[in-house]
């Protein structure tokens, strides 16, 4: 019972706030290669390039041990991943466009957004429970009306400057959300990234559905991955036409791009995929409002952004959010397990069907 609360609980929890720290460093590095001359459309490509090039090592080992588990590929699978290639490419073409416009904290601030789109989607596709009248439902949406609400108060609300490093210069219009870059700019790059957060939880749902059907984490990360790779090249090459655009220094550019094919396009691929068979979508957009603060530390940082007081109000009320969605979510398993699955009585069934315990054995329900 330790090592499935362990499995279950405690390292799903932890991975997701890892995640979210290394997904943020992976915002701030862009930022501060795009300053450096590097074009969005070559980094997009590259970051696919590096993450399918790790996947592939460890990919000979995992499907010979797989391989006897595993249904055979079908046309309706591959296509799926063709699928969720678009939805990737699409969405960090949207993101890093509106992360270029805009800066890292707004980013981590819209991506607060997930949750409400995740929790929205997964109810209609019957994924996730919906009871009004339970706490557990009231704490999520609350939760999630909250998170939103301090997202708002950070990108709409600067207030003075509480913490700046010697290259920040504090400016008299503080309380101006449009300090650093023009209206227009603005507003495009936070349309930009309020579209990527759609994309995101559609990304988690497909996913989820494709997991159930094939479940082998690096391999469903790596033909997405290498669908993503296929489709990013050649659109990447007809936007950016410039050629010296495409040779990479060793400096900021490189390492940004390894960081990121690593960490975010490889790893948090991984770790998001198996998160989602565990924990399912929710869950895992659910963690996005810790992004928030940690964006906002790493800005001050290493980008030499000021800390203001509307960003601290924002976090801590983001805060309030994050721990009732958590504690939503909690409530709904813990009471899940005191229940045996049973065969629904009309032919509607959930996509997504939770885990339950009987005489200390997880049991699933597949129709």
């Amino acid at each position: 019972m330790t090592e499935r609360v362990c499995y279950r609980e405690v390292l799903p929890f932890t991975a997701m706030v890892v995640l979210e720290c290394t997904n943020v460093g992976v915002n701030v590095l862009f930022k501060a290669a795009v300053e450096k001359g590097l074009s969005y459309y070559v980094f997009i490509a590259y970051s696919y390039l590096v993450s399918s090039l790790f996947l592939l090592l460890p990919l000979p080992f995992v499907f010979r041990c797989q391989e006897v588990f595993l249904p055979p590929l079908n046309s309706s699978l591959i296509l799926r991943f063709f699928f969720l290639g678009v939805i990737g490419v699409t969405a960090q073409l949207c993101g890093y466009r509106g992360l270029e416009y805009s800066s890292p904290t707004l980013a981590s601030a819209l991506s607060n957004l997930t949750p409400a789109f995740t929790f929205m989607l997964a109810a209609i596709f019957r994924m996730e429970k919906v009871a009004l009248g339970s706490s557990s439902t009231k704490a999520k949406i609350i939760g999630s009306l909250v998170s939103i609400s301090g997202a708002l108060i950070v990108v709409l609300y600067k207030g003075p400057i509480i913490l700046s490093t010697s290259s920040s210069q504090p400016s008299s219009t503080a309380h101006s959300p449009m300090d650093s870059s023009s209206q227009t700019n603005w507003v495009l790059g936070g349309t930009l990234l309020a579209i990527e957060f759609l994309l995101v939880p559609i990304w988690y749902i497909v996913q989820t559905n494709v997991i159930k059907e094939y479940p082998a984490e690096v391999i469903v990360v790596f033909l997405c991955n290498l669908s993503g790779t296929l489709i990013s090249i050649p659109i990447c090459l007809l936007l950016e036409a410039n050629s010296s655009a495409w040779k990479i220094k060793p400096d900021i550019t490189l390492i940004a791009i390894i960081y990121s094919g690593f960490f975010c396009t490889c790893l948090s691929c991984l770790v998001h995929t198996w998160g989602l068979h565990v924990k399912g979508p929710v869950y895992i957009s659910m963690f996005k409002p810790l992004s928030v603060a940690v964006a906002a530390a790493m800005s001050v940082i290493f980008l030499g952004d000021a800390l203001y007081f509307g960003t601290v109000v924002g976090a801590v009320i983001l805060s309030f959010g994050f721990y009732a969605v958590t504690w939503g979510k909690a409530k709904e398993e813990e009471l899940s397990d005191h229940f045996v699955m049973r065969p629904p009585s009309s032919s509607k069934s959930p996509l997504l069907q939770s885990y339950k315990v009987k005489d200390n054995q997880e049991i699933t329900y597949n129709p």
